[in-house]
C-alpha cells in the first residue's frame, strides 16, 4: 500500500513506516468497506490518535480492547472516554465517573497506590473526603497525563462496527501484530499492560518477543482496585498529579 485512505494528520511522523506496513498486512476488501462507510467508529480523523506519542517516547502499552460504541465518547485513545469530562465532585468522583465503571475503578487504584486511600474503603464518602486540589482535574488531563509519562493507549480493534465487533477484532490483528513489531524493534524495553481477555489475543501476537508484560483482570472487576501486582506498578508513577 503506497498511500492510506485514512487520515494521519494526528499520526506522529515517527510511526508513518509502521502503520503502512500494518495496513499493508490487513485484507484490503475490509479496508475497502471503512474507507467506503462512515458507520463505524471512532472515524477516520480519530483512528490514529493513539499514535500521536512519538515512537521513541512509548515506555508502556496500555491495551482495550475496541473503541467505545458511543461517537462522544470514541477519540481513538484505548480506555479514554471522551464524554468524560470533570473527574471529582464535592460527594466524591462526578455522576459521569461512577458511571465509567472502568475508569471509576482505574481512579479508585491509584488513590489506593498513591496511599490516599485505604485497601478496605474507597467509598464516595473517603473520596469526598480527600483534598483533590493536587490532582489533576478532568479526564483530558487526567489521560494527558499518561500519554505524558509515555502511554500508548492502543485498542486491539482499531474499529468498531456495530454490525461486525468480531470480524473488526479479527482484521486488526496484522495489523497489531506489525506495529508491535515495529516498536519493539525500536524500544525492546517497553512493557505491555494486559488486561482481561485481551491478553490472550496479544500473547498469540507477540509470544516470541522477550518483553516485560503486566497481567491483571479488566479494571471493570472490583479486584483491580486492590490487585497488589498493579498497584506495585503504577504507585511509582503518580499519575493522578500533574506532570511537569
Amino acid at each position: 500500500m503506497t498511500t492510506c485512505p485514512f487520515d494521519l494528520t494526528n499520526l506522529h511522523p515517527s510511526w508513518h513506516a509502521c502503520i503502512q506496513k500494518g495496513l499493508a498486512s490487513m485484507d484490503p476488501a475490509y479496508l475497502n468497506v471503512l474507507t467506503q462507510s462512515t458507520d463505524w467508529l471512532p472515524g477516520s480523523d480519530k483512528l490514529f490518535n493513539a499514535f500521536s506519542l512519538p515512537r521513541e517516547k512509548v515506555q508502556y502499552i496500555l491495551i482495550g480492547e475496541s473503541p467505545y460504541p458511543r461517537r462522544e465518547s470514541a477519540n481513538g485513545y484505548a480506555f479514554w472516554d471522551a464524554a468524560v469530562k470533570e473527574l471529582w465532585s464535592p460527594t466524591g468522583l462526578s455522576k459521569k465517573v461512577n458511571r465509567a465503571t472502568s475508569l471509576r475503578n482505574i481512579l479508585k487504584m491509584l488513590l489506593v497506590a498513591e496511599g490516599e486511600l485505604s485497601s478496605n474503603n474507597q467509598s464516595q464518602e473517603a473520596i469526598a473526603a480527600l483534598d483533590k486540589k493536587q490532582f489533576v482535574q478532568t479526564n483530558d488531563a487526567f489521560f494527558t497525563n499518561l500519554i505524558q509519562h509515555g502511554f500508548l493507549l492502543l485498542n486491539a480493534s482499531l474499529v468498531l462496527q456495530e454490525s461486525a465487533p468480531a470480524k473488526d477484532a479479527k482484521a486488526w490483528q496484522p495489523f497489531i501484530h506489525e506495529v508491535l513489531n515495529c516498536l519493539f524493534e525500536k524500544n525492546p524495553t517497553v512493557t505491555l499492560i494486559l488486561l482481561g481477555r485481551i491478553a490472550n489475543t496479544i500473547d498469540e501476537l507477540v509470544n516470541h518477543m522477550e518483553i516485560e508484560r503486566l497481567y491483571a483482570e479488566h479494571p471493570y472487576n472490583l479486584s483491580f482496585i486492590t490487585n497488589p501486582n498493579v498497584l506495585q506498578f503504577f504507585q511509582p508513577l503518580h499519575l493522578l498529579h500533574h506532570h511537569k
